[in-house]
């Protein structure tokens, strides 16, 4: 199989403005507290910069890591030759760049949702995971000299975009011993602001629950409940008060008009077709250029949100936007 090349523009796209300005916050937070604490950098050994990642563990290991270093993915097996071709580079590359990205590798016999989710065709492939969001570097045995090219353009848009930095390398730290140094629970709790959102939805205060998941994540820009309680009060309140018959009016007779496939893609989603508001959006992003096909990127990416990163559709649509985009 030839490796496919994928423009390293496509993490921007993925990725988001929104998802950028949370994985800087929670990057400088980390920081920050490691800073109080009294300077400590969080070192990590040079063996700790290669890990093996199941599914039980890929949220904490790979999701989360993510909001500090690129994870890059590698999807392998034991009986895959070109993955012993490719997997020894990799791990190598690793300790290279020293910390500008973290390698995890997924045995894909052992942890088939991982690879299914992914959409993985056939191995070895290579992905990587920055500040949550996922998007596919190449696929089959790919030449040093691209590994690196790839990995550079990587790194240079995490740091750029993201502010993620990597992680600090000491060559005489014991294995396993820092990697887990920065803090990974916020302060907290942050119970009763979460419970006065969920009030102010079944109440149809739909701008006060918006605010109140905004004061959650002024705090902890990373929580999981939060996040996807704002997207879903925003939606609600995007919607509400629409005219759903003009609504789709206006997207059939324009279909190149962004705002009018925004519109009706949100009462897509409401009404459960959630399979057709992220096809109407795909379609806009082919049908569009500039700021119109940003918008209309962003939005979804916001659906995206709504209905949930483990959702298979999201999968499905995530690899769609991709080949739109490129």
């Amino acid at each position: 199989m030839q490796p496919r090349n994928m423009s390293m523009s496509g993490v921007v796209d993925l990725a988001a403005v929104k998802a950028a300005q949370e994985a800087k916050a929670k990057a400088e937070q980390a920081r920050a507290e490691a800073a109080r604490q009294g300077g400590g950098t969080g070192a990590v050994s040079p063996a700790d910069l290669v890990i093996d990642v199941d599914e039980a563990g890929f949220e904490r290991e790979v999701l989360q890591r993510s909001a500090e270093v690129p994870v890059v993915i590698d999807f392998w097996a034991e009986w895959c030759q070109p993955c012993k071709q490719l997997s020894p580079v990799l791990e190598r590359l690793a300790v290279e760049y020293n910390g500008r990205f973290l390698l995890a590798k997924i045995d894909v016999d052992a942890n088939q949702m991982l690879m299914q989710q992914f959409g993985v065709q056939g191995i070895p492939a290579v992905f990587a995971v920055v500040a949550g969001q996922a998007l596919p570097l190449f696929q089959g045995a790919a030449g040093e000299a691209q590994i690196r090219q790839t990995l550079d353009q990587l790194v240079a848009v995490a740091e750029q975009r993201f502010g993620l930095t990597g992680l600090t390398v000491d060559p005489d730290a014991e294995p396993g011993g820092g990697a887990q140094t920065a803090p990974a629970v916020p302060a907290g709790p942050y119970d009763a602001l979460l419970e006065a959102a969920v009030q102010a939805l079944d109440a149809g205060d739909l701008a006060g629950a918006v605010q109140a998941y905004k004061n959650v994540l002024s705090e902890d820009p990373a929580n999981s409940e939060a996040k996807l309680g704002l997207a879903q009060a925003e939606l609600l309140q995007r919607v509400q008060g629409a005219d759903p018959q003009q609504v789709r009016k206006n997207a059939a007779e324009k279909p190149g008009d962004a705002q009018a496939q925004i519109a009706a893609a949100d009462l897509d989603l409401v009404g459960g077709h959630v399979e057709d508001a992220f096809g109407r959006l795909i379609e806009t992003v082919q049908r569009t250029v500039g700021d119109d096909r940003d918008t209309v990127r962003l939005r979804l990416l916001e659906l995206f949100e709504v209905v949930g990163a483990e959702d298979p559709r999201v999968a499905a649509a995530r690899r769609a936007l991709a080949r739109a985009l490129f």
